[in-house]
């Protein structure tokens, strides 16, 4: 009986996560669409004016959209060197004692709230970005890329040390038996074995980079306008939808524009965690083979 019941509550509350997913879908495509009965959806992804409040207004995203990608790809730069040879240390290099410290400490790094590291932006990063480089203001992309860098190192941490720990004993043993040193049995066996593993944590750190919110608020400078480097303030998409829809109208043109850049953000996220799950499962099959 007790099986029973354990087994319908766990399914309950699994059907429920996929019943809260298609909601929240459906919820951004009842609020986003309307926009593109007005708007060209053209003009909307590639419109290079985003000024809402204008007579008339413009709901051009593609300074939004640039923004994000700039930002996430400095922030990418940042996380993946520290993130994978963290985890490369952590799991070939380091004793039992430097693991047992290290792995806690990077765990702690992810539990940190994100308006933290926004906080840590705007005190630290924001003063030296401003006078090493004799900016008017520090908050700009590369303010937001070194922090959301730093955000997303934990989970690729986490993700490669995991990817690392499925590559089989017998592949070092093996390597080791034909005379390789260490340095060329991490590199030219362990890393191309967890090749994929290692490709779905870069992957998620980027979709976690890309769908913070309250950081990039705080320290990217929220000015919307195309980027052409990265000491520009800019204004990602998420930063856009956090500032801009308590002041937006309900039902309003610059409501329903918010919406369909919510829409927008979460195909891309939706896009970017299907291809970590494909290359995981790749990995996952290409390992089993192996044993």
């Amino acid at each position: 009986m007790k099986d029973k019941i354990y087994k319908w509550v766990f399914t309950v509350l699994a059907f429920s996560s996929l019943v809260f997913l298609v909601g929240i879908v459906l919820v951004l495509f009842k609020e986003g669409f309307p926009i593109f009965q007005k708007v060209n959806p053209i003009k909307f992804l590639f419109g290079k004016g985003w000024y809402p409040t204008y007579s008339p207004p413009e709901f051009g995203i593609l300074p939004l959209i640039l923004a994000s990608v700039w930002v996430t790809a400095g922030a990418t730069l940042v996380c993946v060197p520290l993130g994978v040879g963290s985890a490369l240390y952590l799991h070939e290099l380091s004793g039992h004692r430097q693991r047992a410290i290290l792995k806690p400490v990077i765990e702690i790094l992810a539990s940190i709230p994100s308006v933290v590291y926004g906080f840590f932006g705007v005190v630290i990063v924001t003063p030296f970005l401003q006078n090493t480089f004799n900016l008017p203001t520090g908050l700009c992309a590369l303010n937001a890329s070194l922090v959301l860098g730093i955000m997303a190192t934990p989970t690729v941490c986490s993700l490669a040390d995991d990817a690392l720990n499925y590559v089989p004993r017998t592949f070092r043993e093996a390597s080791f038996a034909v005379g390789a040193n260490r340095w060329q049995t991490l590199t030219q066996v362990v890393i191309p074995a967890a090749g994929s593993g290692i490709s779905t944590a870069i992957i998620l750190g980027m979709s976690r980079a890309i769908g913070e919110t309250m950081t990039v608020l705080m320290v990217a400078g929220g000015s919307a306008v195309i980027p052409h480097s990265f000491l520009e303030p800019v204004r990602p998409m998420t930063a856009a939808i956090a500032a801009e829809m308590g002041e937006a109208p309900m039902g309003g043109t610059h409501y329903h524009a918010l919406f369909a850049i919510a829409l927008i953000l979460f195909m891309i996220t939706f896009i970017f965690n299907i291809i970590a799950e494909m290359i995981s499962r790749r990995f996952r099959i290409k390992l089993g083979l192996s044993g």
